[in-house]
């Protein structure tokens, strides 16, 4: 409040009358024209500014004259205008004159004034100006394009913005007219209007719009749902057929034109099922012809629950012509090698005889694989794996093509020898002495010597024979180890009814209907390869299993054992409650294992971090790197918190307390990993129960606050730091 006593502020002048313009218009030549150094703008204009304004004039000329006032040196006009409102239309001549596109001296439109002060004319060129706003302009760009039929490089051209920038203002002004509308209200973000126009269709926009709660439109969520119909460029099958294909085929595609390094979305989900089936198709009959199989399918996915039985590959037989060639080649290829082991490269005459022995000795044959006869009635299945490549899967029989099972001798019926010859068992008095008379002895019937024993006597002396074998089994462990390695390898690698008389009982829970990945995984390709490499030596006659197995070296017959316990363990927690000892179990085996999941799983987003929420991603990161980092993310949105602490929680080995193993309490600290000491600490450094009997759960415990996180955790070094910053967005 002003002071009585304080002298009043002066008023402002106001000019008796109104002067529309000051100054006498003019054509002055280009030449002519300097920039003023009572300009208020002393930072210069962009380069991307001065070409759009460069753009413009190439069209539509200088639209607006520019402010001068002729300079003085001495007292006298030298000749020369000093430009007050204008500088960057001037540059802009300039620059059109310097390529050869405008004359030096063309004639620029000027408003001479003398009366104004050039310095205030300055500030109101730059100061009274107020940019449209961009909706405006996404509307306008669009308008260009619809009524005048622009491309993206005819507006570049007339205004300046590259090609990429307008395509991206004609998408934001094709969305719906209501969006636009709440991005001027400012209820909705440029983000979130980008977010939107990904899809260009109006009428879904609106529909997402409608079905996402206020709280929920983030762009990331915004994006996911106008694109769920769609399938991205880099899906399993758009990697297998190649985008390039789908497009050559007519295929249209959505593209992100708001996100650098996306390939955008495939639309025709139908034409591009139908590529992906004939090429899977086109493989399989390929494959079916070149190995001779009876028959070939191609899948999607492998079709579990087929119900076929299956010949895995096993050593293949040859001729002693076969053998002796394939020595003699593989000794010619030992003897080339040792003669040129130190000459590199190779002269070209060697390196094609290394060439022809090689094809000599894959013409000969691999030393593990099927007969014709197998894949006469075999087929060879065809799948589309997790990255877009082919898996082969050979050696599957449908039930109609399983031979017919070789009757078993001890269940024929055996025709009874003799015709009317008696049976033990007959009806007493069937069968009488010479006489028959009263009183007479009556001989008792031999019997057929070849009549088969009665059942319950079969019964009888096989159990007293099962229980010494028990009894003797149980006094020869090795033996017992080789009886349980042939019952379990019955199981896990035949068909059919088993050939063992131990009444071992084995299932394997398949773990792919519980997780996206797991066949692809380092665990389950490691698996597989194993099955395949133990699979292929099998005998091809069930009735050899135990001279197999028999013959095994004590190495040999553990491993095979192992694999076969292994495909049994069943750790997995679904919809049922497992009891207590189970789980207790679970950790036991860990522990004696001392299982490290950070081997074989990583935090990724697509494993974890896109699955949980924010909050939890900010308490894994305070448990796997520091509190200080996880204060800095929390006020990230999602996509940008998962993206800063993806590599944080990779680098740092995190895991989920599910994936934790508890060391003995005994056991040294592992060198895996620095960690605080102290009771219960796992090889990852954080605390973990070593009660086996507690039941596990993935529920943290909650952190009190944030600030909280950063009072117990050690201060980053400054390396760390600037690590971290580096990462952080």
């Amino acid at each position: 409040m002003t002071s009585p006593h304080s002298p009043a502020a002066p008023e402002a002048a106001v000019p008796a009358t109104i002067v529309v313009q000051y100054g006498e218009v003019r054509d002055i030549p280009l030449n002519r024209l300097k920039a003023s150094s009572k300009n208020a703008r002393k930072v210069g204009h962009r380069a991307e500014v001065i070409e759009a304004r460069a753009a413009s004039i190439t069209y539509k000329g200088v639209l607006q004259p520019l402010v001068v006032e002729p300079e003085i040196k001495d007292g006298r006009e030298t000749g020369y205008y000093l430009v007050s409102a204008g500088e960057g239309r001037r540059q802009a001549l300039r620059l059109l004159a310097k390529r050869k596109r405008l004359a030096k001296g063309a004639p620029v439109r000027c408003v001479v004034d003398t009366t104004n002060d050039p310095a205030e004319v300055s500030m109101d060129e730059n100061l009274s100006r107020e940019p449209m706003h961009p909706a405006d302009e996404f509307e306008a760009f669009r308008d260009l394009a619809d009524r005048k039929g622009y491309s993206a490089e005819e507006i570049s051209a007339r205004f300046g913005p590259s090609p990429d920038t307008v395509r991206k203002r004609l998408r934001l002004g094709a969305a719906a007219p209501a969006l636009l509308d709440l991005y001027r209200e400012e209820v909705l973000t440029l983000d979130q209007l980008m977010a939107f126009a990904v899809n260009p269709d109006q009428e879904r926009q609106m529909q997402v719009y409608a079905q996402l709660p206020a709280q929920n439109r983030q762009p990331y969520a915004i994006r996911r749902a106008m694109t769920e119909t769609k399938v991205a460029a880099d899906d399993r099958r758009l990697r297998f057929i190649g985008l390039d294909a789908y497009v050559a085929a007519g295929g249209p595609v959505l593209r992100d034109l708001f996100t650098e390094g996306d390939d955008g979305w495939a639309e025709d989900v139908v034409l591009l099922d139908r590529l992906v089936g004939e090429k899977l198709v086109a493989i399989a009959q390929e494959v079916r012809d070149r190995e001779g199989w009876k028959w070939a399918s191609a899948h999607l996915d492998f079709p579990h629950g087929h119900g076929w039985g299956r010949i895995w590959e096993h050593v293949l037989s040859r001729t002693p012509e076969e053998v002796e060639a394939i020595n003699a080649l593989q000794a010619a290829v030992s003897a080339l090698t040792d003669q040129w082991a130190d000459v590199d490269p190779l002269p070209p005459e060697i390196a094609d005889s290394f060439e022809a022995m090689e094809a000599e000795l894959e013409a000969l044959g691999q030393d593990y694989g099927h007969t014709g006869e197998e894949k006469a009635r075999a087929g060879v299945l065809v799948i589309l794996g997790d990255k877009g490549e082919v898996r082969f899967d050979r050696g599957f029989v449908r039930p109609e093509d399983e031979p017919a099972p070789e009757p078993d001798p001890e269940t024929e019926v055996q025709p009874e020898p003799g015709g009317d010859q008696g049976v033990a068992g007959s009806t007493p008095g069937q069968e009488t002495g010479d006489d028959g008379g009263e009183g007479g002895d009556v001989e008792e019937p031999l019997g057929d010597t070849n009549a088969p024993l009665p059942e319950r006597v079969i019964s009888e002396l096989t159990a007293h024979r099962s229980a010494a074998l028990r009894d003797a089994l149980a006094q020869d462990p090795d033996l017992a180890q080789v009886a349980l390695v042939h019952a379990l390898v019955n199981r896990v690698f035949r068909a059919g009814a088993p050939t063992t008389c131990l009444d071992i009982r084995w299932v394997s829970r398949d773990l792919n209907q519980y997780g996206e990945g797991i066949e692809d995984s380092a665990a389950g390709v490691a698996i597989a390869e194993r099955h395949r490499l133990w699979a292929r030596q099998m005998p091809a006659r069930p009735e050899d299993l135990w001279d197999f197995v028999v013959g095994l070296d004590g190495d040999s017959r553990a491993s095979l054992l192992a694999h076969c316990v292994s495909l049994s363990l069943d750790a997995v927690r679904a919809w049922e409650r497992r009891p207590t000892p189970v789980l207790a179990h679970i950790e036991a085996l860990a522990t004696a294992l001392n299982l490290d999941m950070r081997d074989y799983w990583k935090p990724t987003a697509v494993r974890y971090l896109d699955r949980v929420t924010k909050a939890q991603i900010v308490v894994a990161v305070t448990d796997g790197v520091s509190g200080e980092v996880a204060v800095r993310l929390s006020g990230l949105k999602k996509p940008d918190m998962v993206a800063a602490a993806e590599p944080l929680l990779v680098e740092a080995g995190w895991l989920p307390t599910l994936l934790r193993t508890a060391q003995p309490v005994d056991a040294a600290p592992s060198d895996k990993a620095d960690g605080v000491e102290g009771e219960g600490e796992t090889d990852a450094g954080v605390s973990f129960p070593l009660d086996p009997a507690e039941p596990l759960t993935d529920d943290a415990e909650p952190l009190a606050s944030l600030e909280e996180a950063v009072q117990v955790e050690p201060e980053p070094s400054e390396a760390e730091a600037a690590a971290i910053e580096a990462l952080l967005p």
